[in-house]
């Protein structure tokens, strides 16, 4: 059978047992920031197992989409080395929420393996928790699998737990001997290749407290798990899963991509890592997640980057990944059609993290063999901490890849060294970000060195007021600086991005400035910068003012964000995600993940987006303090790594922005104004940033860039000024040039009754400069008749000079000697005494016209 065949016989034969086909949920599990990847088929359903959700059917099944490739179920490290771990695959299910039990789930089971798809049953193995002796008994009565291949293990084996307190239960596995020893026990569960896991029954039947103690559950669930890539490779009778045909259309691209056939295990390794890791990228990238540097993004980046790698292995050196991508949709793209619709998406992502890692691979890899010869060379047989931080630093290598590459060199790595430098470098970005209270010169550690009233928290009003009375509950005297803590307090403490309030604190007539707040024990501390001369002391009312033009200005920035971050997913793709953000008075900063500098196009249609949505005047829903898992069924944005107590805020705009936020906003998006977008940057590899002004940071902008316009207008004038100057120069210096001409016609004089004639043709670009010739040729010669001829725009140029001497005495006139030349070459002119011009259409006559010089000048005389 086929791959698809067997999937779809799977799914036809639970729908005759009443279950309902159901969708598999996204791999990138964005309602659970608890889970990197979708793991398991139960996750979707893991709201019912809590007792907190419920669906309109009691029976299910469907394929699951499953990346297992850190934390507890890990399974990178075997891929590719052995024949039956991946770190993408599918899982097929079948599950009963409070219908049947045990007895069906075995049943049928066994039922599906040995009569639909008649798997040999003397092959066949169960496992049970050792203190199920239901599902003992069960697996005996119920099938007619042989008595002595019910096996029973302890829980590390066959014993399901959700987390450390939750549903759990016993479960049930069902292996397959494919060796000739098929009746030998000491196989099962011992994690060879020749006895396997094909599918886990789990039987969900108790709640685990916090001490440890399991109590019923009044429901009792199924919850099983089949192997869809191990099932495939038994059926179709192959040793390995990356024989089937799951995996050798992606395998044989490889192979044509390498030029290398798939016939040696040192080529198989290489090619099944690749085949492996393109469906997680794939998969992963489809359903919103992008390579990054935290949380799930690093995860793709590592996989990537060992792809890549291994993909040297096999002559593999230009990006190379994003060509099998088609292959896969091909195959897979019928089932799962997101990754259809993404395909493009998914290959422009997976290229240019390709071209991004290969600038650096092949200096790492470089370094990397410099490191182990200097190794055999002492004798050593494992690369220090150091050397493995360096080539994550500086080559981007994952210290999982290089744990590979040391492996297959025989070597080891400095795990533990590399982590503490690791350690050491976070904290070195902790230092750089400097103590907050650095320039007031205060620490606060503790609060008992303060003097406390009372010993409560101090509540926000800041929501809903910018002024509020309040009492002191405490205080403390910091060198120039009193530290005073409220019963309530309208000042913001930094969190999510945006900066703390400041403003004043007045007592009686008394107004006290308030530099900076922090917050201790959930308590707001305020710091005052003057002394207060004994005005503050415990128990004394005062009003708490923050300052309200830079709140506005915040909040206008703080809603902002949600317009962007919403326009960014909805422009750009749900790939995008916050990596974090800067919210202060006079601007924005962003952070978000993307492939690609944005071009100006996307620009400008994000910034439309968020001023269109901003017009529509949506009034801010405000969400506070609501059950985190009544937050998550609204649908607001979340991320994986961002901690949400039990209780929440959701801050909402109409139906284009709902995120989980903590923040401070305006009450209508009309009041944000103008948004601007003034920059767009790389701050690392997949991580881009927009810094934008809203309400008078656009005013501010404005102004700005008129400013700028008419600094660059004078600059302009100024330049043009010089441009001109310049021209003026260069023309005078070719003309200079061109004034060599001369010379040879003042050397070359002729004679006409005692009367020296000066004639030649010249190059001229215009009759300006032709006029100039002729008056620097007057000056030139002390006496006598000129005559200069040139070839101006395909026509014909003519200037004649006579010298003052000649005109006073042999009463010669230059307007007459080129009247006369002019109609030789078809043309007229004519001029004064000493300088005359004119000009003809018949250019080929223009040496007959030299040649006639000598004898107008004799019939004039």
């Amino acid at each position: 059978m086929t791959s698809k065949e067997i999937r779809q016989q799977f799914l036809d034969f639970f729908k005759e047992k009443d279950h309902k086909i159901v969708p598999g949920a996204p791999v990138v599990p964005f309602d659970d920031p608890t889970l990197l990847f979708t793991n398991a088929g139960m996750n979707q359903f893991k709201d019912v197992f809590l007792g907190k959700g419920k669906r309109d059917y009691s029976r299910a099944a469907d394929t699951q989409k499953c990346i297992r490739v850190s934390g507890k179920h890990n399974d990178l490290e075997e891929v590719g080395h052995d024949t039956y771990h991946h770190t993408f695959f599918e899982m097929l299910g079948n599950w009963s929420f409070g219908d049947y039990y045990k007895e069906e789930a075995i049943k049928w089971a066994w039922e599906l393996l040995t009569e639909v798809w008649k798997l040999p049953k003397e092959r066949l193995w169960a496992t049970v928790y050792k203190e199920d002796d239901e599902s003992f008994k069960l697996w005996k009565t119920v099938t007619d699998i042989n008595p002595d291949h019910v096996l029973k293990f302890g829980k590390k084996d066959n014993f399901w737990e959700m987390g450390e307190t939750g549903p759990c239960g016993p479960c049930s596995e069902i292996h397959i001997n494919l060796s000739d020893d098929f009746n030998n026990p000491k196989y099962v569960n011992a994690g060879v290749p020749e006895c396997i896991e094909l599918w886990n029954l789990v039987f969900i039947q108790y709640n685990k407290d916090e001490k440890g103690k399991l109590h019923d559950l009044p429901m009792k669930h199924i919850d099983t798990g089949m192997g869809f890539e191990r099932m495939c490779a038994v059926l179709q009778n192959k040793k390995s899963n990356y024989d089937t045909d799951v995996f050798s259309p992606l395998i044989e691209q490889v192979a044509k991509l390498s030029g290398i056939k798939n016939n040696s295990e040192e080529n198989k390794i290489p090619m099944r890592v690749i085949a492996d890791h393109i469906r997680t990228l794939t998969f992963a990238i489809a359903d919103g997640a992008a390579p990054g540097n935290e949380g799930r993004g690093y995860v793709l980046r590592r996989i990537l980057r060992r792809a890549a790698r291994y993909g040297r292995k096999i002559n593999l050196y230009q990006p190379f990944l994003y060509k099998l991508v088609d292959v896969l949709v091909n195959t897979m793209g019928d089932v799962f059609p997101e990754i259809k619709g993404k395909k493009d998406f998914v290959k422009k992502i997976i290229k240019a993290e390709e071209e991004s890692f290969n600038t650096t691979l092949d200096r790492g890899i470089e370094l990397f063999e410099e490191i182990v010869a200097g190794l055999k060379k002492n004798g050593s047989a494992q690369i220090s901490g150091s050397d493995v931080f360096k080539l994550y630093d500086t080559f981007g290598f994952p210290a999982d890849l290089t744990k590979i590459m040391a492996k297959e060199k025989g070597l080891t790595i400095d795990q533990d060294g590399f982590n503490k430098l690791m350690d050491e470098q976070k904290a070195r970005g902790r230092e750089a970000t400097k103590e907050k209270f650095a320039s007031v010169n205060i620490n606060i550690n503790d609060l008992s060195s303060f003097e406390l009233a009372e010993d409560k928290e101090t509540e926000f009003t800041g929501y809903d007021e910018l002024k509020s009375e309040a009492k002191i509950i405490g205080l403390k005297k910091e060198d120039e600086n009193e530290l005073i803590i409220l019963d309530r307090s309208p000042f913001y403490v930094e969190a999510g991005g945006q900066i703390d309030d400041t403003g004043k604190l007045l007592v009686n007539t008394n107004e006290l400035n308030v530099v900076d707040v922090t917050k201790l024990e959930n308590k707001t501390i305020h710091i005052i910068d003057n002394d207060s001369e004994g005005l503050l002391k415990n128990g004394e009312k005062v009003i708490a003012l923050i300052d309200e033009k830079r709140r506005w200005d915040i909040m206008r920035n703080h809603s902002a964000t949600h317009f962007l971050h919403a326009a960014l997913r909805k422009i750009l793709g749900t790939h995008v995600q916050q990596a974090g953000s800067f919210v202060g008075p006079d601007h924005l900063r962003f952070d978000f993940t993307h492939f690609a500098k944005l071009t100006p196009e996307e620009i400008r249609d994000i910034e439309a987006l968020v001023n269109e949505e901003l017009r529509n005047n949506y009034p801010l829903q405000h969400h506070r303090d609501i059950p985190f898992d009544e937050a998550k069924k609204m649908g607001a944005l979340m991320f994986f790594g961002d901690k949400y107590g039990d209780r929440v805020n959701v801050v909402q705009f109409g139906n284009f922005t709902m995120e989980f936020c903590g923040g401070t906003h305006v009450t209508n998006s009309s009041q944000i104004g103008l948004f601007k977008i003034v920059s767009e940057s790389s701050i690392a590899s997949g991580v881009r940033r927009i810094e934008a002004v809203t309400g008078k940071g656009v005013e501010r902008y404005i102004y700005q860039q008129l400013n700028n316009l008419k600094e660059g207008n004078r600059k302009l004038e100024e330049l043009l000024d010089i441009k001109k100057n310049l021209e003026k120069e260069i023309a005078e210096l070719k003309f200079r040039e061109k004034l060599e001409q001369l010379d040879h016609i003042l050397a070359l004089s002729s004679e006409v009754k005692g009367i020296k004639i000066y004639k030649g043709k010249v190059i001229a670009d215009s009759m300006d400069e032709l006029k100039l010739f002729g008056d620097e040729l007057r000056n030139r010669m002390s006496s006598g008749v000129g005559v200069l001829v040139a070839r101006i725009n395909d026509k014909v140029g003519i200037v004649a000079v006579v010298s003052d001497d000649l005109i006073k005495e042999k009463k010669l006139s230059a307007g007459k000697i080129v009247g006369e030349l002019a109609k030789i070459v078809n043309g007229g002119g004519g001029g004064n005494h000493h300088l005359a011009t004119a000009g003809g259409k018949d250019v080929s006559s223009i040496p007959a016209a030299i040649g006639k010089v000598e004898e107008v000048v004799g019939h004039l005389l």
